[in-house]
């Protein structure tokens, strides 16, 4: 709409300060006359205003302006406090109604922006008003007539005082949820980041009853453990209450915390929790026995101490029992073999056992390979190096150990140049898969020369040798699990033979899936969530399935299609939107992921109360409404003057801003050269004529 605007406009012929100067002369001028009591005084002031004017030179200004629509904005919350009912409904019936109403008001423009729930690791809760100032942030504040806020109330991105609010409008709220509203909910104060594998991490919970009150009791808590239900815990309302659980294995667990329902519930999102403990060992505590002295003792010796998380004891034996050379035993300086104390008193003490080149020869009777065997089954680790003994008559498969042992010597060994070889199945398996230089054929490695001839008799041979004979056979036995490496010339890498080879990383990862590393286990099954995005890796030596079962939050399940890399991994990738623990199975195993944040600000109190936004609605002249159940109440909007009221019962106002912009204009000069030329001479022929008489 285009209006016209009258005004006055000056143009000085000279500077304001020379006609300021001029009108105090002029005045002292009159002020003389006055006083001498002259005739013609009147008509000499009009003769000065006259020159005054002349020398201001007014004119009138007519502006064409056309008027710039107002802008409303009407903020809808989304987020997921909005999903507790009846408050889907309320939206729903009011969020139409209002904007009809809005629109409704000529010369208003509505900008309607929704705000969703947050996917994000970012813990930021409702981000109404940032979502309102973007909306916004291409216009003057002068066009600004209000905003609407259709919410519980639950907004976390208010600042901390109203005057750094930044919207210069009214602020109106449109309230969803019901009065008096209670819920329980349960956080997690404390959780430490990390606790040692088989020792118990301690975390503090607490469970609340809003609003608060007096404590209501004992609340039953259950828990799980990656899938697994433990005992549950009865904790009091109102308090910290610390409880403590084992962790079992290293990398990530997944606890879930539950307490039951409480007296009012909005709810029941809250009254869970998911916590992510990453496990680590202490330290590795490894027994290496070499059965004598040869050039590869150096290589094991060298890999493990250069570690700082392995404790290592190691013995080499120098004099076995049938060498005699009739030196005193008073005169050896030799440390004797603490036999009893390693392998029947301690040996519970060790998380991995290494044989290098070991054999048969009385100096660890029979009674302590079994607790060794023992030991393994009930879940240690053992990693054998078999030298050319191995086939021979002292062979350690002649002895307890050859029950868990997964590769039987065939009594032969081999001895011709050789590069080891991964295996088909070592190409899924995550020990040897992409070990560096292997992926080739031949590998681009150096070579070794000895090999003891074996079959494998359970377990996978991830390595092979001469004639395809099997070279690294990894194996479970029980709770524990066997490395077996035929061939005691790995030595032959360390020392860059022919370029040498990956043997540090090789071992290292022997070592780590033997400690049941879960990034080194050949069957698997693991769940991410990052930015609202579901990654699913499963891991197989065998043919992968095509499609994996999720199981959302809400109960819903979905077929999740797999890819196979071809490298023992199958991956599949899905958009997640639900807050909560998803469980993903493939048949045999299961994998927990759970989206939301810990004690996330979005669930930390439900209850729709209009308590944060009250102080900022009061500062800017707006109202709070709440709606009914049906969100039929919806309040009428009016367009009010920027002075006056904004809320009242059952209104609220939008401002109206008046903004425009000029089009164009026409000038008029109020005093014509004519005019001023008659004016000025008649002045002065009157001031003249009375003065002469």
């Amino acid at each position: 709409m285009t209006v016209g605007h009258w005004s006055i406009a000056f143009a000085p012929l000279l500077p304001w300060s020379l006609i300021a100067g001029a009108a105090v002369l002029a005045a002292l001028l009159i002020a003389l006359c006055l006083w001498r009591r002259a005739r013609g005084t009147s008509w000499r002031v009009l003769a000065f205003l006259v020159l005054l004017g002349a020398l201001a030179n007014p004119s009138a200004v007519k502006e064409e302006r056309r008027m710039i629509d107002d802008v409303a904005v009407l903020a809808i919350d989304e987020s997921s406090s909005e999903q507790v009912a009846p408050r889907p409904d309320q939206i729903a019936a009011a969020a139409p109604e209002i904007e009809r109403r809005m629109r409704a008001i000529p010369g208003l423009e509505v900008r309607v922006v929704r705000v969703k729930p947050a996917r994000s690791e970012a813990d930021n809760g409702t981000e109404l008003i940032g979502a309102v100032k973007n909306a916004v942030a291409d216009l003057p504040p002068s066009r600004l007539a209000g905003v609407v806020l259709l919410s519980d109330g639950e907004v976390h991105d208010l600042p901390a005082d109203t005057k750094a609010l930044g919207i210069a409008a009214p602020l109106h709220l449109l309230l969803t949820g019901r009065e008096n509203e209670g819920d329980r909910r349960l956080t997690v104060p404390k959780l430490p980041s990390y606790g040692l594998v088989g020792q118990k991490v301690e975390f503090t919970i607490r469970v609340d009853d809003l609003p608060q009150g007096p404590p209501s009791g004992r609340v039953r808590v259950d828990i799980s453990r990656d899938g697994e239900t433990l005992d549950p815990v009865f904790v009091p309302t109102g308090q910290d209450t610390n409880i403590a659980v084992e962790l079992e294995h290293a990398g990530e667990t997944l606890f879930e915390l539950k307490a039951e329902a409480g007296p009012q519930e909005l709810t029941l999102a809250n009254n869970s929790a998911f916590i992510t403990v990453n496990g680590v060992r202490d330290r590795l505590r490894v027994l290496l026995v070499s059965g004598e002295p040869h050039p590869g003792e150096r290589t094991w010796r060298n890999l493990l101490k250069s570690d700082p998380g392995v404790d290592l004891v190691h013995f080499t034996i120098l004099r076995p029992p049938e060498k005699q050379d009739g030196t005193p035993i008073n005169e050896l300086s030799l440390i004797a073999f603490p036999i009893r104390e390693l392998f029947e008193v301690k040996l519970d003490e060790f998380d991995l056992v290494i044989f290098d080149r070991y054999q048969r020869r009385g100096v660890l009777p029979r009674s302590y390979l079994e607790n060794i065997a023992h030991f393994v089954e009930n879940g240690g680790a053992l990693l054998d190096a078999a030298g050319s003994s191995y086939a021979g008559a002292y062979s350690l498969y002649d002895s307890p150990l050859g029950r868990i042992f997964p590769a039987a010597p065939t009594g032969e060994v081999l001895e011709q140049g050789f590069k080891p070889t991964i295996s088909d199945i070592g190409r899924r398996h995550p020990v040897t898969a992409g070990l560096p230089g292997g992926d080739s054929n031949p590998p681009t490695w150096g070579r070794w020369f000895r090999q003891v001839a074996a079959t494998t008799q359970q377990g996978a041979a991830v390595m092979t040798g001469i004639q395809g004979d099997p070279l690294l056979v990894l194996s479970r036995v029980g709770k524990g699990r066997v490395a077996q490496l035929l061939s005691d010339e790995i030595w032959l890498w360390s020392r860059g033979f022919e370029g040498g080879g990956p043997q540090a990383e090789l071992l290292r990862r022997v070592a780590h899936w033997l400690m049941k590393e879960p990034e080194l286990e050949e069957e698997d099954l693991k769940a991410t969530i990052v930015d609202g995005h579901l990654t699913v890796t499963r891991r197989s030596l065998q043919e992968q399935p095509p499609s994996v079962s999720v199981t959302l939050p809400s109960g819903a399940q979905i077929d999740l299609p797999i890819e196979d890399k071809k490298d023992g991994r199958a991956v599949g990738q899905m958009n997640v939107e639900e807050n909560g623990l998803y469980r993903i199975s493939d048949g045999t195993r299961q994998a927990f992921a759970a989206m939301g944040a810990l004690n996330s600000k979005e669930m930390s109190d439900l209850r729709a109360l209009p308590d944060l936004l009250k102080p900022f609605t009061e500062a800017t002249g707006g109202g709070i409404f709440r709606l009914d159940e049906q969100g039929d109440n919806v309040p009428q909007v009016r367009s009010v003057e920027p002075d006056r009221t904004a809320a009242g019962s059952g209104w609220l106002g939008l401002r109206r801003n008046g903004d425009y912009i000029v089009t164009g204009g026409t000038e008029l000069p109020l005093l014509p050269v004519w005019l001023l030329l008659l004016l000025g001479l008649g002045t002065a022929l009157a001031a003249w004529r009375r003065e002469g008489r």
